[in-house]
């Protein structure tokens, strides 16, 4: 049973993005780009399946699941039997002599096999998890969906408000699900989960590059992400932060892939842009922070489509706005629709936005501006919990390695979410200026972590940027 729920879960998340896919034959790295998103895409079903029947009482969810299974198979034989859209653009790779491709290549591999051991080994010896959140967050919600039966709804209650009541169910509602297969609460269901969002992270991260930048870039990428060892660590630790950077990851990968890997004298395929919907809102099913994203997502995507500075050259670029937001907002809306419901019907309110009168209090201290500016300084050039060299540090010097090549101009879709992550990362520093809690103590254990949440995306927008110097190969 617990080989048939991951291979259901799986299976669902691969047609998902095979049907909506915009090529009919995709390449080797496309392809992995799908199976990387698929895990992702498969564990956001089940949390919305799980809570959709979870009011009917049922425990037993492989009818569910089968019947899900079987409507994504006749979509995607319906969608593959339509004309498809001509292969898109392939990459050249960097200039770099044989021997520096070598070097990275063999760098990359035993960065990745280093990262897998130590992520495994972390998983074993802490199958509960490492940390606060783990056991009385994530796990704790998610056994209060599996075995509260008609009073599940108790684990979301004011009187446990140490366990945030207001997070969102993707976690513990894939967890729940895949418990409900098992038949227990086994703890290795949420370890092996956080090792596999760790590691589709980084392959999404891998194969997007080769797709948009050429291999070299793609594994300089991968490189930097596998040697990060907080990431590694935070992804086996059954946090929420890994996940909700894969979604933020996912939607402006694919977001990206539908503007760079087509001709540019055809619109942006609608599938990719109602999947990168649809992975901004399972970011915000993840966690609070991934509303955050959204909201950044749209207002940048307004703010770019808007201002004549970032627009593209070519007018059926710039002016094609609604194009992008209309079918975005229209892949995330059933996932915010599940989260509006959350949040009304069952989820107390937070806490963070509590008292007026005191947010205001803490917006008018210009202390507090002058503590949280120091504190982000300090943790860009300390993050990641790197031996020697901070990977900050290491992306910013190898720009200025590289910054002398030509480079075309980059694409409106490139600087929305550039502009997004901006955001975003402002909404962080406006978060600390508000926040009822110790200023010193949510900066110490939270601000990391915040970090973390961007650091794979900041590492595709930084190659996707300098690695302009290629050009795609022409059409025969």
């Amino acid at each position: 049973m617990p080989i048939l729920s991951l291979a259901l879960c799986l299976a669902s998340g691969y047609l998902l993005i095979a049907t909506a896919w915009p090529r009919r034959k995709p390449s080797p790295s496309e392809r992995l780009m799908e199976l990387s998103l698929a895990a992702g895409f498969g564990l956001g079903m089940f949390s919305i399946v799980f809570l959709v029947v979870r009011p009917l009482g049922l425990t037993r969810l492989i009818a569910v699941d089968a019947a899900l299974l079987l409507l994504l198979l006749v979509g995607y034989a319906f969608r593959r039997s339509a004309a498809g859209l001509p292969a898109g653009r392939e990459y050249e790779d960097f200039h770099a002599p044989p021997w520096v491709r070598r070097i990275v290549t063999a760098s990359f591999l035993i960065a990745v096999i280093a990262a897998v051991y130590n992520g495994i080994l972390r998983s074993i010896a802490h199958p509960h998890g490492v940390g606060w959140d783990a056991f009385s967050i994530w796990n704790l919600h998610a056994r209060f969906l599996f075995l509260g039966g008609e009073h599940w709804r108790n684990g979301f209650s004011a009187l446990i408000p140490w366990s945030h009541p207001d997070y969102p169910l993707l976690l513990p509602a894939a967890i729940a699900h895949f418990w409900s297969y098992v038949g227990h609460d086994d703890p290795v269901v949420p370890a092996l989960m956080g090792l596999v969002l760790t590691f589709s992270t980084i392959a999404l991260l891998v194969s997007s590059l080769a797709v948009l930048r050429g291999s070299t870039a793609a594994m300089l990428a991968g490189l930097v992400l596998s040697s990060t060892p907080f990431f590694v660590e935070q992804g086996t630790s059954q946090y929420a932060d890994v996940p909700l950077s894969f979604f933020i990851l996912a939607s402006l990968v694919l977001l990206n892939h539908a503007s760079g890997g087509i001709p540019q004298k055809q619109k942006s395929p609608t599938g990719s842009l109602l999947l990168s919907g649809l992975a901004a809102g399972f970011a915000a099913w993840t966690k609070n922070e991934g509303l955050l994203f959204v909201f950044a997502f749209l207002l940048a995507q307004a703010w770019v489509f808007a201002l004549p500075p970032f627009r593209d050259r070519s007018n059926a670029q710039s002016s094609r706005g609604w194009t992008v937001i209309a079918p975005f907002l229209l892949g995330a809306a059933p996932v915010l629709a599940m989260i509006v419901w959350f949040k009304l019907s069952v989820a107390t309110p937070g806490d963070l936005f509590s008292s007026s009168r005191m947010m205001l209090d803490k917006v008018l201290t210009p202390g507090r501006y002058w503590t949280i500016l120091q504190w982000f300084a300090k943790e860009l050039l300390r993050f990641g919990n790197w031996w020697v060299v901070p990977g900050t540090v290491a992306i910013l010097a190898f720009h200025f390695l590289t910054r002398g090549q030509p480079r075309p101009r980059p694409e409106s879709l490139f600087w929305a979410s550039t502009i997004s992550l901006g955001l975003v990362f402002g909404g962080y520093f406006a978060i600390y200026v508000i926040t009822p809690r110790d200023l010193y103590w949510h900066l110490r254990f939270s601000l990391n972590r915040l970090f973390l949440q961007l650091w794979p995306t900041a590492i595709f927008l930084f190659f996707l940027f300098t690695g302009r110097q290629t050009s795609p190969k022409p059409h025969n």
